[in-house]
């Protein structure tokens, strides 16, 4: 009988091998091998500085590797025709720090410009995917606000909205928690579970929100800016508790010493 989908082994998405990142003669990280597996949701860590946005960059094909191979799905997106590469691209769905929305458009405007540019869908069905999308993401109803008439964390809810217009295999998010509080980023972070775990979404994020981290994220990478490597991967709260590598357990555990601090009282 054959196998369940269910009882199928996990698909590597995203498979890196020996990758160096450099400008020019200046190596940002050497060595760094990970795999991101089908429904992964994936967190890039490690100190400032390290190349956390540089590792995304190369992992959607805005960099080149200096060295070493990025495949998807077992296809060497590097060695691809400029073509083919752009219908991997076509396939992602990025959302940058900032949520990148234009600030003239409406966030219906924004989620319809890739279905506009990328599809031959009628107005009336963008429209309706358009809704679907500001659904998903907990905006239903929010269509002819401008961006800047809606919070932070709506923004953000608003820029994966439109990551996800084109409906892509792997989503890729640089800091959705920066600058929210932590009830937004909360919010956020129950966003990311509902999308990996109803539409069977791939996340890879950029963070170094803690508190996310172990929230969410079932695998990572730790890059080290003492080694220029990677410092280990797997699973965030095991490498906490058990990793060999004090810079991986100084970096996940970072908070606990403020924590142990007694509080000050006024005199």
């Amino acid at each position: 009988m054959p196998a369940s989908p269910d009882n199928l082994e996990p698909v590597a998405k995203i498979t890196v091998r020996d990758l160096t990142m450099a400008y020019g003669s200046f190596v940002v990280m050497r060595d760094l091998n990970f795999d991101v597996m089908e429904k992964d949701i994936f967190v890039i860590i490690g100190g400032s500085g390290c190349g956390k946005s540089t590792l995304m960059r190369h992992l959607i094909g805005l960099r080149e590797p200096a060295k070493g191979t990025i495949l998807y799905e077992g296809e060497e997106f590097s060695a691809d025709t400029p073509a083919e590469r752009g219908e991997f691209i076509e396939r992602f769905g990025v959302m940058y720090q900032s949520g990148a929305l234009w600030s003239s458009l409406t966030l219906a405007e924004n989620i319809a410009l890739p279905l506009e540019e990328n599809t031959a869908l009628a107005p009336a069905a963008i429209r309706e995917l358009v809704s679907y999308k500001l659904a998903l993401v907990g905006l239903s109803g929010y269509e002819e606000y401008y961006p800047s008439e809606i919070s932070g964390g709506m923004k953000k809810r608003a820029g994966i909205a439109r990551a996800m217009a084109l409906d892509p295999d792997i989503l890729f998010l640089d800091e959705p928690g920066a600058g929210l509080d932590p009830l937004s980023s909360r919010r956020l972070d129950d966003l990311i579970l509902r999308l990996r775990d109803g539409l069977g979404s791939t996340v890879v994020i950029v963070t170094h929100e803690l508190a996310s981290i172990f929230a969410i994220a079932n695998n990572s990478i730790f890059l080290d800016t003492t080694t220029r490597t990677q410092g280990a991967t797997g699973n965030p709260t095991e490498l906490r508790d058990h990793s060999d590598n004090p810079a991986v357990r100084d970096f996940l555990r970072r908070g606990e010493h403020e924590s142990e601090t007694p509080a000050r009282h006024p005199s």
